[in-house]
């Protein structure tokens, strides 16, 4: 164990642009995406554009196709969540006890779900972001649902179309390497289990 510290410790680590390559799609995807979005909600006119510069951040997935699927629930889960908070609004502003109570249910909701169904997950997001803004003083339902609807819809285009513009090519070719290593592993370990001990 010492010797393998001690080349560890003596072994020179990769330049920095070197190991950050892989990352550079990401980098540019998500730093192009959210930027396109906070400033797509602020040419709108809307008045809280981090909504949109979060949901282009949320939906970057390893692939179009999975950006896309975590588009499609991110849009569906935001829009029923505004639906719910329309719901659970006129309860949630009849007493400060109720509006911590109404955040810490659908909080529990949002730790259950989220891993396991992430629109679903979204769905008790979106009525606690909306609640916790009452936190500093009422605000107007109305006003707040229209922000999360078009903030979320303006960041799920903008990020998608960003993630389309900016390619990570190299994603394809290290999955290609990485299956004909397990290949040769595999084949490697079946020789060795059929030889004799």
């Amino acid at each position: 164990e010492l010797l393998g510290v001690d080349a560890e410790l003596a072994a020179r680590p990769a330049p920095l642009w070197r190991r950050l390559g892989p990352l550079a799609p990401i980098a540019v995807r998500t730093g192009l995406g959210c930027a396109l979005a906070g400033y797509a909600s602020l040419a709108l006119g809307i008045g809280r554009p981090y909504w949109a510069l979060v949901t282009a951040a949320a939906l970057y997935q390893a692939n179009l196709t999975l950006t896309w699927s975590r588009a499609v629930q991110r849009v569906v889960g935001n829009l029923a969540g505004v639906l719910l908070f329309a719901a659970i609004a006129p309860l949630a502003h009849l007493a400060q006890v109720l509006l911590v109570l109404c955040c810490l249910a659908l909080n529990f909701g949002a730790e259950a779900l989220i891993t396991r169904n992430y629109w679903l997950g979204s769905v008790c997001v979106t009525p606690m972001a909306l609640l916790v803004t009452e936190f500093a003083g009422y605000q107007a339902p109305g006003d707040l649902m229209t922000e999360r609807a078009v903030d979320t819809l303006v960041g799920a285009l903008v990020g998608f179309l960003a993630a389309v513009v900016v390619t990570n090519r190299r994603a394809g070719n290290r999955v290609e390497q990485a299956v004909t290593a397990a290949d040769r592993a595999r084949e490697r370990a079946a020789r060795l289990l059929a030889e004799p001990a």
